[in-house]
């Protein structure tokens, strides 16, 4: 379950907030649209009411204090104005924490291909950080917090690898309105401490970090093509003999 804060916490970074219900309308396009398998549905309920002794004092609290424009308490009841409700998964950190070295490679792998199918769905989520990804029992990773969503046609693709070392001068895109993205900084943004696997997701899915193809399926969505997605890996593929 999950409730919209009245104001973004101290990490948000994109500029003034749009507010609640421009995140709820981005929860509702991604419940409408085709989600390629790597976005998880949802449902948003409005005007709830639930008892209030099913939540924690310390919860009640956060509620109360974080998202009172939209959650109030009136006698033994929590009244909440909407309420996101999707499958629970385990945060793709969490689950990196306690995962055998397998395990985290292969979650990092699901990543990747999570990644492209939502760019070929036209979908780019801006805050890259792997808290806003989950894995499912079957080690699936789903794309689940769209507060920051953009449409992919609409994100400006641009690179610093083509300036020299110990160069100064700020770059040219610094002063470009719109949503900015430099492929080569991705494995940065999903900020996972574990170096073996950024070097796991790099080897894999090095591609992404060049802005060549990032390029290729904006370019392909704006001529109205549809790019293909990979929901398992190509080891997993049925092939007919001797192909």
């Amino acid at each position: 379950l999950k409730v919209i804060r009245d104001q973004p916490t101290a990490q948000y970074k994109w500029g003034e907030y749009a507010g609640t219900d421009a995140v709820l309308q981005k929860y509702g396009q991604v419940h409408d649209i085709n989600r390629t398998g790597s976005m998880l549905d949802n449902i948003i309920y409005y005007r709830i009411r639930l008892q209030t002794d099913w939540f924690a004092p310390d919860l009640l609290e956060e509620l109360l204090s974080a998202a009172g424009a939209t959650v109030s308490e009136r006698g033994p009841y929590l009244f909440f104005k909407h309420l996101i409700v999707q499958r629970r998964l385990t945060p793709l950190p969490v689950f990196l924490q306690t995962a055998s070295p397998q395990a985290a490679q292969r979650a990092m792998l699901n990543l990747g291909y999570c990644i492209k199918n939502n760019t070929a769905a036209n979908i780019f989520n801006k805050d890259l950080d792997a808290r806003n990804y989950g894995i499912n029992r079957f080690h699936k990773v789903y794309l689940f917090d769209y507060d920051a969503l953009e449409p992919f046609t609409d994100v400006k693709i641009r690179t610093n690898s083509d300036r020299f070392d110990g160069e100064e001068d700020i770059p040219d895109w610094f002063f470009e309105d719109g949503v900015i993205f430099l492929p080569e900084e991705i494995d940065i943004g999903l900020n996972i401490d574990q170096r073996e696997l950024r070097r796991a997701f790099r080897e894999a899915h090095g591609d992404l970090l060049t802005t060549d193809y990032w390029e290729r399926i904006q370019n392909a969505l704006l001529a109205g093509k549809v790019p293909n997605i990979q929901v398992y890996p190509e080891s997993c593929e049925l092939r007919q003999p001797g192909t």
